[in-house]
């Protein structure tokens, strides 16, 4: 994506000694400011190749639907008195609902939030949908505030761990609200990494809104998080359109958006799942969070498996080892929501997807 800006960089710097430097100060700036905009117009792009592929590769099994939502207002309005100030933020979803299902009856619904501090629900997730559905639970995956594949104002909406949350439980009362074959009474939520943290922070808000979680390698404590990230990643909460500060200077507001905090809050069933080698969110930072669960005289389930292949990836591959681990979820969820066709072996997980 940064090929334009390295492209004119080179130029620039071979003809840097013959501008003003006040000259080629500006011309960096304007060069930054169009390689932005090529960005998110790339990203676009990739977006609607992506939703293509959806229906080539889950079609078959599913009605794929993307219908647009709204949350709560902004988080940081940039006019607060302009015009439009105040009104909700909107954002699109997808839905996934099986085909062999009998729409007079009621079914189990799985919201699913994405991972990423800026990305998007992506068919990276084919073979873990074509499996949910398998099982016959239909499936709300929103984009909420701040993904990316919207352009430039969307993207700069983002608002991580705070009203995203609420996009994502929006998602969760659309579906209640215009599809009668959603059960209310069996709604579960699941994510990996960034979704795993706006899982936990839905069930710690709305407890009598889920009857399950599962939270992947989840994103738990960003004060700590910001401790052991490089710089280019801590510029993503400290952009003026975001937060706007370091953990250093406002801990509260980093505080506020991590789900360590509110471990008093749980109701829920959960099943925590982290790796020693994750590469992304480091075990010490989910070790924290069972700690403080366990702390809080809590009842839940959690499993640390040991420098497992891919990493943070651990349990989203396609190998062997890693849809045995998805068995052990699918067997935890199906406690508790009861899906019409929940998976007896592997055999059955595999068939979901593959055949």
């Amino acid at each position: 994506m940064k090929i334009l800006k390295t492209i004119v960089a080179g130029i620039i710097l071979f003809s840097a000694s013959s501008l003003p430097q006040d000259d080629v100060k500006e011309l960096q700036k304007a060069i930054e400011k169009l390689d932005e905009k090529i960005e998110h117009r790339f990203d676009k792009l990739e977006k609607s190749i992506d939703d293509i592929i959806w229906y080539q590769r889950v079609g078959d099994a599913a009605f794929i639907d993307k219908v647009f939502l709204t949350g709560p207002p902004l988080w940081k309005e940039k006019n607060p008195d302009g015009q439009g100030a105040g009104n909700p933020v909107k954002f699109w979803a997808y839905i996934f609902i099986p085909k062999d299902i009998k729409f007079t009856e009621k079914y189990p619904l799985i919201v699913f939030p994405h991972g990423g501090v800026h990305s998007h629900f992506s068919t990276y997730y084919t073979h873990i949908i074509r499996e949910l559905i398998a099982q016959q639970y239909i499936v709300v995956a929103a984009d909420y505030r701040g993904s990316a594949g919207y352009g430039k104002e969307h993207y700069e909406k983002i608002d991580y761990g705070g009203f995203e949350v609420e996009d994502v439980d929006s998602s969760r009362n659309f579906m209640i609200a215009n599809y009668e074959f959603v059960d209310k009474d069996r709604v579960g939520i699941i994510g990996w990494s960034h979704g795993g943290l706006i899982s936990l922070m839905n069930i710690f808000k709305y407890p009598d809104n889920y009857k399950v979680c599962f939270a992947g390698v989840p994103v738990s404590d960003l004060i700590m998080r910001m401790g052991y990230k490089d710089q280019s990643y801590r510029d993503l909460f400290e952009a003026n359109y975001h937060i706007g500060q370091t953990a250093e200077e406002n801990v509260e507001e980093y505080k506020r958006r991590s789900p360590v905090w509110y471990v008093e809050n749980l109701k829920t069933p959960l099943l925590i799942h982290t790796n020693t080698n994750d590469e992304d969110v480091n075990v010490i930072e989910v070790e924290s969070l069972i700690n403080a669960l366990k702390a809080a005289g809590k009842d839940f389930q959690y499993e640390i498996f040991q420098d497992l292949p891919g990493g943070h990836s651990f349990d989203r591959l396609d190998t062997k080892l890693a849809k045995e681990i998805r068995m052990k979820i699918y067997f935890f969820l199906a406690k508790y929501l009861s899906p019409p066709r929940k998976f007896k072996d592997l055999r059955e997980l595999e068939a979901a997807a593959y055949y």
